[in-house]
């Protein structure tokens, strides 16, 4: 099997892992590699750039050598690395019940879900506040968990796969703009927003291309991308979270609660707030998104070689 078609084929056989399997529920690969690189922050850490630059290149590097010798293994070791860094089902799981504990008025069940999807501190949010945040999750977690990953595979293979999700998980341990991380997690961040550049423009593109299946129109989408999504303090989450909003005819954004302080974020899309109902439509969204985005990913494999 030649190789283009042998990772077109992997990558395929993985998003289908994941949508029977899910994530694996012990000795996540993942979590295995979050807890070495706890202990290599340990080592490497100085409120310095150049440190954080270090720790990134140490960790990334790491997983990226092995993910070079690993795919050898061809198809199976290509589907295995998909099923390990796709988080797809775990995010569309998550958004549903999430969902069905708003639906069912249990906010502290719904409190007790948001940090698996999020970093904001639940204990602050009304139901509303609640809907808001899965809903934006969701829209990120869409192109982080699910697209670029596959972007990444048909770009670079089994190295592609594991080095992008080593990247993102960094950026979640340390990439935040808080004391302790506003120099270390330096290097974490710009590495990350440079490694979802081209995936997040994609997830808007589909978003947008699929919104008449949840009844949205594409053109409202586009046009919020256009109009909303630079003025995000992130340059990739802005997109996929505009166009969103404009794919389900909702507005997100305004003000929002972390544990290390509260943001303004800008207004996203034009309409009503989100209510539980766009919950539901955004999880049927993402889905069909990560759908088309691992066949796109497939064929640009194929075509590439």
């Amino acid at each position: 099997m030649q190789k283009g078609t042998s990772t077109a084929a992997g990558l395929l056989l993985g998003f289908a892992l994941d949508r029977v399997f899910g994530d694996p529920r012990r000795w996540h690969p993942v979590a295995g590699f979050g807890a070495a690189s706890a202990a290599l922050e340990g080592v490497t850490y100085a409120d310095r750039r150049v440190a954080g630059l270090v720790h990134e290149a140490l960790a990334v590097g790491a997983v990226v050598g092995f993910g070079a010798a690993a795919r050898r293994g061809g198809v199976v070791a290509t589907a295995v690395a998909t099923w390990t860094v796709l988080g797809g089902r775990s995010l569309a799981g998550a958004g549903r019940a999430m969902a069905d504990r708003l639906a069912a008025g249990d906010l502290d069940g719904a409190r007790a879900l948001l940090p698996g999807l999020c970093g904001r501190d639940p204990d602050v949010l009304d139901a509303d506040g609640l809907a808001r945040a899965a809903l934006e999750s969701i829209a990120e977690n869409t192109s982080d968990a699910a697209v670029a990953p596959v972007v990444w595979g048909a770009v670079a293979g089994v190295p592609g796969l594991l080095g992008y999700r080593a990247i993102n998980t960094l950026d979640a341990m340390v990439g935040y703009r808080n004391e302790r991380y506003r120099r270390f997690g330096w290097a974490a961040a710009r590495t990350d927003d440079v490694a979802n550049l081209l995936p997040a423009r994609l997830t808007g593109l589909l978003t947008a291309a699929l919104a008449p299946v949840v009844g949205g129109h594409p053109a409202a989408a586009l046009r919020a991308w256009r109009r909303d999504a630079a003025g995000h303090p992130s340059p990739n989450a802005g997109v996929v979270e505009a166009s969103m909003a404009g794919a389900l005819g909702v507005r997100l954004g305004g003000r929002t609660q972390y544990p290390h302080g509260v943001e303004l974020r800008p207004l996203l899309g034009e309409g009503p707030a989100p209510t539980v109902a766009d919950l539901r439509r955004a999880v049927r969204l993402s889905e069909v998104v990560q759908l088309a985005a691992t066949v796109f990913a497939a064929a640009v494999a194929v075509a590439e070689r």
